[in-house]
């Protein structure tokens, strides 16, 4: 999947800039920021109305900038990781080491992350580092399909819009791979059998 590198460098100005930028991902619509820059974190939070004590996933290139952040990758996280849905809509729940971890996820035990199968995503990560990056709907809402419905649902205005609509109305399905056993905390693009079937991999 190509990308116009225009829209890439926007994309890109707008979040080093302290921005948070709407756009489709390879599954619903997401906001995305820099995790690092407090004040797009908090607009973030804003245009969703997402309480403050729910907090937001990150998403990453590759495995490596997991660990390079202090995230543990057990058994259980290597096999979502090396399964056919990473990158995909899979997201998996992980320790962290707080004495790595830097100090945008300052009073964290775990985060939510994800490897996005989108060529845009993925340039923007490789540049940039690990994104914060959400469902672009109100709090407790559906996600809109287009951008256009997304801009009049949120609360607020993104900094810099990349035209689109979903490619999927699904989540993606995201398992706690900090726990063990593992557990699947919301069923979305990837079913509970090929969860059950990733995991099962993990015990071999």
């Amino acid at each position: 999947m190509s990308f116009d590198p225009r829209i890439l460098v926007e994309t890109q100005q707008t979040l080093v800039s302290g921005g948070v930028v709407l756009l489709a991902t390879d599954t619903v619509l997401g906001l995305v920021a820099l995790p690092s820059d407090s004040t797009a974190v908090d607009k973030v939070y804003a245009l969703k109305k997402r309480p403050r004590d729910k907090n937001l996933p990150i998403i990453v290139a590759s495995a490596d900038q997991i660990t390079a952040f202090g995230g543990q990758i057990s058994p259980s996280a290597r096999a979502c990781l090396n399964s056919k849905h990473m990158p995909g809509p899979l997201t998996i729940a992980i320790e962290l080491q707080t004495e790595i971890a830097p100090s945008w996820l300052s009073g964290r035990a775990e985060c939510a992350i994800r490897i996005p199968d989108d060529a845009l995503l993925l340039a923007l990560l490789t540049n940039l580092g690990p994104l914060m990056a959400t469902s672009a709907n109100l709090s407790g809402r559906d996600t809109p399909h287009t951008t256009d419905e997304a801009v009049i649902q949120l609360n607020g205005t993104p900094d810099y819009v990349v035209a689109g609509q979903a490619k999927s109305q699904a989540p993606s399905t995201l398992v706690n791979c900090r726990i063990s056993p593992p557990k699947i905390e919301r069923i979305g693009a990837v079913s509970e059998a090929e969860i059950a079937a990733i995991l099962e991999r993990a015990n071999d």
